[in-house]
């Protein structure tokens, strides 16, 4: 929520005013002209479905103090607008993105007691960015990226959401090309940041891991002091993009690098872990100042663990107190669509990871199947990767292979030439072809496999989110 003058607004973001209103903004920063509350400010994305603003009148109508056009307003919509005291703005250069990250850097920088934590990399975001909300949320007013709101869109709508009280804000960046993290960073000025790994994911937009790392990298240049607290970046002390992004980016830029890991040389590290039945993690925690404690997660998967030693590593510099942090992290439930298990009526439990994958995900979730106790089969339901370009068919082998060689009793492949990739490389590592299934649509696959789902059986889907396997959960969790 923010509060703010409509010509304190037009001058933070470079907007025309178009025609005056009669009262200032005092309440959420929306692009949904449905969700407009008493007061808010629409903005309105001429999208590829959706142009926004075709719902100008709407917005003004359900009470927004101002709305933000991206072309020429139409006669009714400056109407209805004057009728409700609206104020009407039009973003410069009609960019109703960049519009937000001015608007939300500006409204950053009126509120400079925030503490900002920046989370980004290739594989578990928004498990680590779940874990410090979780962890710093125990002790601190602790406000957090919402769902999937992690891009040039999400970011700024994250700061603007931000309440006036809060302490610490916890901001997820995602990105897909170069020059994106760096825009978010500027916008939202962390003091404190993970990169949690450099995978695959965007291969096909960037062309290499090492421009992936390079664009991950770009978050140290938004970083800030604040408050007594130094600028530090956590990193896993195995990546092998550590060493290029600390020396060449973090450490020049006067930030302080962190690593956590396995090695007796991390500053968090974790010892003994193991993995029961349901796949979940027990491991000890130890810091190299002496504190030390054994925790078992409630989020499945060994890479849950190195989300944490992260996540660890934040609040430790924030000087919270570990034992009620990492207290507050156990309890923590799974992400909807990220592992999240479930169990059907037939007694079919389903590991839901359907909401977007990479390569390294891919595989991260066919471990969590293959440790997981199962009294029937396992069975792993794969759907297509994206954004990996030239890559893709070569990775969508290894990811074959990889469920190939992992055991499953049964893999299933949702999709086109790349599934076709899979099924191949299947194949080549000795996976019987009863055992791969393959269907064009998820309809199909759902037709095809819900009836023959039996109790005791334990089923990943996974797949990235275009490719729609959220349907397949939906329809064996129904049945």
């Amino acid at each position: 929520m923010i509060h703010l003058s409509v010509e304190e607004i037009a001058r933070d973001t470079g907007a025309s005013l178009v025609q005056a209103g009669t009262r200032d903004v005092a309440g959420d920063v929306v692009i949904d002209s449905r969700a407009v509350g008493e007061d808010g400010l629409f903005v309105a994305f001429a999208g590829e479905r959706v142009d926004g603003n075709a719902y100008l009148a709407q917005a003004a109508r359900s009470g927004a103090a101002a709305v933000v056009a991206s072309s020429e307003v139409p006669a009714e919509a400056l109407a209805a607008a004057a009728e409700a005291g609206c104020a009407v703005l039009r973003a410069e250069g009609d960019d109703c993105e960049e519009f937000l990250l001015r608007l939300a850097r500006r409204w950053r920088e009126r509120h400079p007691e925030w503490l900002v934590v920046g989370v980004t990399g290739s594989v578990g975001k928004t498990t680590t960015k779940e874990m410090l909300a979780a962890g710093i949320g125990s002790q601190r007013r602790t406000h957090a990226t919402a769902g999937n709101y992690n891009n040039l869109i999400g970011l700024p709508l994250t700061v603007l959401a931000a309440p006036e009280d809060s302490e610490i804000l916890v901001c997820e960046l995602g990105m897909n090309h170069f020059h994106e993290i760096e825009r978010m960073a500027a916008c939202c000025a962390p003091t404190l940041a993970c990169i949690t790994n450099v995978g695959t994911s965007h291969i096909g937009l960037l062309g290499s891991r090492e421009n992936i790392a390079r664009a991950k990298a770009e978050i140290v240049s938004g970083m800030r002091a604040n408050g007594g607290v130094e600028p530090m970046l956590a990193l896993m002390g195995s990546g092998d993009f550590t060493p290029f992004i600390a020396n060449g980016y973090a450490i020049p830029a006067g930030v302080d690098v962190m690593l956590v890991g396995a090695s007796e040389g991390d500053a968090v590290r974790a010892e003994g872990v193991t993995l029961n039945a349901e796949g979940c993690a027990t491991a000890t925690l130890v810091c190299s100042d002496g504190w030390r404690r054994t925790i078992t997660l409630s989020v499945p998967g060994r890479k849950s663990v190195d989300d944490l030693l992260l996540a660890l590593a934040v609040i430790w510099r924030l000087g919270l107190d570990r034992d009620a942090a990492v207290e507050a992290i156990e309890r923590m439930p799974a992400a909807h669509m990220r592992l999240d298990v479930q169990v059907s009526p037939k007694g079919v439990r389903v590991i839901d990871d359907s909401y977007n994958a990479a390569p390294a995900s891919m595989a991260s979730s066919l471990d969590v199947l293959s440790s997981m106790d199962c009294e029937g089969r396992r069975i792993a339901v794969l759907g297509e990767i994206g954004e990996l370009g030239d890559e893709a068919p070569r990775l969508h082998g290894y990811v074959g292979a990889y469920a190939a060689a992992k055991g499953v009793d049964l893999l299933v492949l949702v999709g086109g030439e790349l599934a076709d990739e899979m099924a191949e490389a299947a194949r080549t590592m000795g996976l019987s072809e009863d055992a791969i299934e393959r269907f064009e649509t998820v309809e199909r696959a759902v037709e095809v496999m819900g009836p023959v789902l039996s109790a005791g059986d334990v089923v990943l889907v996974k797949a990235s989110r275009a490719s729609g396997l959220d349907a397949f959960v939906r329809g064996v969790l129904a049945s």
